[in-house]
């Protein structure tokens, strides 16, 4: 599988303010600064990176840190950002680098998403989570497993319709059973030609013991988690940790925009025929050990009877499918339009 030292934006969790008491001697609101270069920049503080883009071209940066990377390949030091009275400022040195970088033709090819892969939970002989209700006046029994697949080959065939140019693939397309191990290695195994992506959403069902819980959400791996996701080949020993930090940073910021996406999409298809429970993070096996961009989507909870009512109905599954479609085809579009460099506005 050929690698691709891919970035996107961080998501602007909140707008960078362009006021503050004092200004550090050789530094420049950030935001202020962006607007002068005719750039965007993006920025999350609680990771505390970012990146500033224009015309194709990224700087991809961290507060306090003097290294920043150039067009997803190039190593810069600078004098680093500040993150001030939550205000964001970069250096006249990197602002130059800036000038210089955006004054260039860009020639290279554009990133593209070359395949997703639809993993079903579950299967064979591991149902998932399991429960029995009356729906319809008829005692039912609900496996997630059947959930998760009837909704996989449903998201299946609208993105093979759609997107005929990508490989749109599932971990199973029958009941089943394979390994969380297994899973992942099908993940990380998909062919790829040069600047292409591939984005790996896993379909699940919930269920909780409080028979109250109820609900849609999707879910991202924390950021607090650190995985090597760079091989060493060809790559400076003393460079290898920064490159690594900063390519995680992008899947799991990347990963983020996927499911904000996707949830959006949901909820547009749903509305308030069931409760829209956010974005979520946690260290998952699959989203932990995928070697990309990936989610984890929870449809509902089986052991919730109006969640489990609708989880048995395929019209209902369809709308499901399709919200996570939308979600995805937004991603797509935002992505390849871009040159790989993602955003909100």
């Amino acid at each position: 599988m050929k690698k691709i030292l891919l970035l996107v934006c961080i998501i602007p969790l909140f707008y960078i303010s362009v006021f503050a008491d004092t200004v550090p001697a050789g530094y420049k609101n950030a935001a202020v600064s962006a607007k002068n270069l005719n750039a965007s920049v993006y920025w999350d503080p609680l990771a505390g990176n970012g990146i500033l883009q224009k015309n194709g071209h990224q700087i991809s940066f961290r507060a306090g840190e003097s290294v920043v990377l150039l067009d997803y390949l190039n190593l810069l030091i600078v004098d680093p950002p500040i993150f001030s009275n939550n205000v964001l400022y970069f250096s006249d040195s990197l602002l130059k680098a800036a000038e210089d970088l955006f004054s260039t033709q860009n020639n290279d090819a554009n990133f593209r998403v070359g395949a997703i892969l639809i993993d079903p939970g579950h299967g064979g002989k591991d149902p998932g989570a399991v429960a029995s209700h009356t729906i319809g006046g008829k005692k039912t029994s609900i496996q997630e497993k059947d959930i998760a697949l009837t909704t996989a080959l449903e998201l299946h065939s609208l993105l093979s319709a759609s997107y005929p140019d990508k490989k749109i693939l599932l971990t199973r397309s029958t009941d089943i059973y394979l390994s969380l191990e297994q899973r992942v290695d099908i993940a990380n195994s998909v062919n790829l030609q040069d600047n292409e992506a591939v984005i790996y959403v896993s379909i699940h069902a919930n269920a909780a013991f409080d028979k109250k819980a109820g609900g849609y959400e999707v879910w991202y791996l924390s950021p607090g988690y650190r995985r090597s996701v760079l091989s060493d080949s060809g790559v400076d020993k003393d460079l290898l940790p920064i490159l690594n930090s900063m390519m995680e940073e992008e899947y799991t910021t990347e990963s983020i925009l996927i499911a904000k996406f996707i949830l959006e999409g949901m909820d547009t298809q749903i509305g308030k025929q069931m409760v829209n429970r956010g974005i979520k993070e946690e260290e998952w096996f699959v989203v932990r050990n995928a070697h990309m961009p990936s989610v984890l989507v929870e449809l509902g909870f089986i052991t919730n009877s109006q969640d489990a009512a609708l989880l048995n109905d395929k019209i209902y599954l369809r709308k499901t499918a399709l919200g996570i479609y939308n979600g995805l085809g937004a991603f797509i579009t935002h992505f390849e339009q871009s040159r790989g460099f993602t955003g909100t506005r």
